[in-house]
């Protein structure tokens, strides 16, 4: 019986966002395979790690893509990209946690794509005297990162509704990120 690959991931993403020192034996088990199973196609954590990156990479990118950033005001796109991020934000939350992702020369590629596009709205908004000028388009880029990874781990440990994620993200982000005009 072929192995989901899809389904292994997913459910190692689900696992590790709410206990991150998951062991593989315990990934294999919340996959329903076994761990000989689990190392045929993953030879390791950092393998699997990896893949759970490319999962997340896409899937921010299809999010963005989902987000029409260059359309409408930019607040408005900011929103279009919470809503539609939201659906990964758990397997975010646990790739922003996994520092081996973000270090030295072996970074991903998506991830400076992804935030280039992010950084590209938040720019258009100060442009368009939409956001803050004050704050830098990176700012405000890693601002988004660390809002959709609390509001995850907030809702996975039950303190937030899951129906709130995407309007309190939204409304601190941008409740800080709008230009003020009686300033």
């Amino acid at each position: 019986m072929p192995v989901d690959r899809d389904h292994v991931l997913r459910s190692a993403a689900a696992l590790l966002t709410r206990k991150s020192t998951a062991t593989m034996d315990e990934v294999a088990k919340a996959a329903g395979i076994s761990r000989a199973t689990l190392h045929r196609h993953f030879a390791g954590r950092d393998a699997l790690v990896r893949a759970l990156e490319s999962l997340g990479i896409a899937e921010c990118e299809a999010a963005l893509d989902a987000a029409r950033p260059d359309e409408g005001p930019a607040a408005d796109a900011v929103r279009r990209l919470i809503l539609a991020v939201e659906p990964s934000a758990a397997l975010l939350a646990f790739l922003h946690t996994e520092n081996q992702l973000f270090e030295g020369e072996q970074q991903h590629a998506g991830w400076t794509r992804i935030d280039d596009r992010i950084a590209t709205l938040f720019r258009r908004g100060q442009a368009s005297g939409e956001f803050r000028i004050d704050l830098t388009p990176a700012w405000l880029t890693e601002a988004l990162y660390g809002l959709l990874a609390s509001g995850a781990w907030a809702v996975l440990e039950g303190r937030v509704a899951p129906k709130d994620f995407t309007f309190m993200i939204t409304e601190l982000l941008l409740g800080g990120a709008l230009r003020r005009t009686n300033q």
